[in-house]
């Protein structure tokens, strides 16, 4: 287990560096001169060359990448463009709302497509089962911005149930988590419906059915525990996307969170935050994944790690 914790570890020291070094250059290659931008139409040209000169800006792209990366190492990331304030504080201060939303539509999803794939296998062909596939399969197809624009219509503007946008209580949090948890209702539904169908056909289950067993045993103690590695490894890989995601959601519904703050960096040329902010994406990615991968050894004792 060490020699493969350290492995990974080692590994994803590089994906985190292509990930920055990436950023890095696409940033810089969006159209813009963000001294220009925070200048304004009145500023001289004098004042956007102090600015530039003032933020290192000026410098040559290599020398900015070597600093960055220095920086980067020593968990240093300069300040905020816009704000002016350490970049890092911008990105952490709206970590928790962007947790707080990633967890809430991750509950939602497993919560709502457990029991629905559940049912579907239990009645396959039917037409619950076939109903159920039409749901999941809505789910999946529908895009994040489509459905957030058409439920604060709905919900928002015309039920008046909910607020529109904004960052708050729990009727803040019913919509945007809504969104995103759909996405992934529609996934795993399907997957736990397909997964079950193929150990449902296995003789230990069969066996247990013959001894006399109730169905909910049968399903919690035998079925479900054996097929829970294909559900935990796309949960893990949505958890992720749901944080690359919220980026969209946070931006429809107006959240305070990391993808928010993200697109207006991107729009306002922030370089250091657009960095930090991607660096904490794709280090929450990896640690999910290392998480998942690490979870096989106690669904499955068969799986050791050498």
């Amino acid at each position: 287990m060490g020699s493969y914790l350290v492995k990974r570890l080692a590994y994803s020291v590089f994906v985190v560096w292509g990930a920055v070094t990436i950023v890095f250059v696409v940033v810089r290659l969006i159209p813009g001169d963000p001294a220009q931008l925070m200048v304004g139409a009145e500023g001289t040209r004098a004042d956007v060359e102090a600015l530039r000169h003032r933020f290192g800006l000026d410098q040559p792209l290599a020398v900015q990448y070597v600093r960055y990366l220095g920086q980067a190492a020593g968990l240093r990331f300069g300040n905020s463009l816009r704000l002016e304030i350490p970049a890092a504080d911008a990105v952490t201060q709206r970590v928790p709302a962007t947790a707080v939303l990633a967890g809430s539509a991750m509950l939602l999803g497993v919560a709502t497509s457990m029991p629905l794939g559940i049912v579907a296998a239990l009645h396959r062909h039917s037409v619950l089962d076939r109903a159920v596939a039409v749901v999941s399969l809505i789910g999946q197809s529908v895009p994040n911005f489509w459905l957030g624009i058409m439920f604060i219509l709905i919900f928002a503007r015309g039920l008046r149930w909910f607020p529109s946008a904004g960052t708050g209580g729990l009727e803040h949090l019913v919509l945007p988590a809504t969104t995103l948890a759909l996405l992934l209702v529609g996934v795993l539904t399907r997957l736990v419906r397909s997964g079950l169908l193929d150990v449902l056909d296995e003789e230990y289950v069969r066996s247990a059915y013959a001894k006399g067993l109730p169905v909910r045993r049968v399903i919690n103690r035998h079925a479900l525990p054996n097929m829970l590695i294909p559900v935990v490894t796309v949960v893990g890989l949505q958890l992720g996307s749901l944080l690359a995601g919220a980026v969209i959601v946070e931006t429809v519904f107006g959240w305070a969170g990391v993808g928010r703050l993200l697109v207006d960096a991107i729009s306002n040329r922030d370089y250091p935050i657009v960095q930090v902010a991607v660096l904490f994406i794709t280090v929450g990615f990896i640690t999910v994944n290392l998480l998942v991968d690490l979870s096989y050894a106690y669904l499955d004792p068969r799986i050791r790690y050498r």
